[in-house]
């Protein structure tokens, strides 16, 4: 019962924080579209980011931690090692990378403008980052559930 009550957990906290990233590029496509709510939508995705989609990401690792106790499952196997591989991949992508880049791009909109060269560049690349980052998850949720045996 404790197994199955952290399973479920684990998988809400992961619909969660993924399915908070997925609207990231509905916000941003319709405020490219209305450029006077452009700094509105890129805050919006920052506060979703720090109040929904991390706090969820770090209750999917607390949680997949807790169930890899729980059914004695060893830290060797490969899907285990692979997603907790890709998940601090994701983590310091998150940190070193995609929030830098993503601060910069809010910086410019409230600067330079969403017609600025400079702001257009920066929306190109957080995009780029966002979809990577975004791959790489649902490449962790692949694993959680096929379990491949590979070593």
């Amino acid at each position: 019962m404790l197994y199955n009550l952290f399973k479920w957990l684990h998988i809400l906290a992961a619909i969660v924080a993924l399915g908070a990233n997925v609207t990231y590029g509905f916000w941003l496509s319709r405020a490219a579209r209305s450029p006077e709510s452009l700094v509105f939508a890129l805050n919006t995705v920052k506060a979703l980011d720090r109040s929904v989609a991390n706090p969820a990401y770090g209750v999917s690792l607390v949680t997949g931690l807790i169930l890899i106790y729980l059914g004695h499952w060893p830290l060797g196997s490969s899907w285990i090692d692979i997603g907790l591989g890709l998940y601090v991949l994701v983590f310091l992508l998150g940190l070193f990378v995609y929030a830098p880049a993503f601060r910069r791009q809010i910086q410019l909109a409230e600067t330079a403008g969403a017609g600025s060269p400079e702001y257009a560049a920066a929306a190109r690349r957080g995009s780029i980052l966002g979809v990577a980052v975004t791959l790489v998850v649902v490449s962790i949720v692949f694993v959680m559930v096929t379990k491949p045996q590979l070593w």
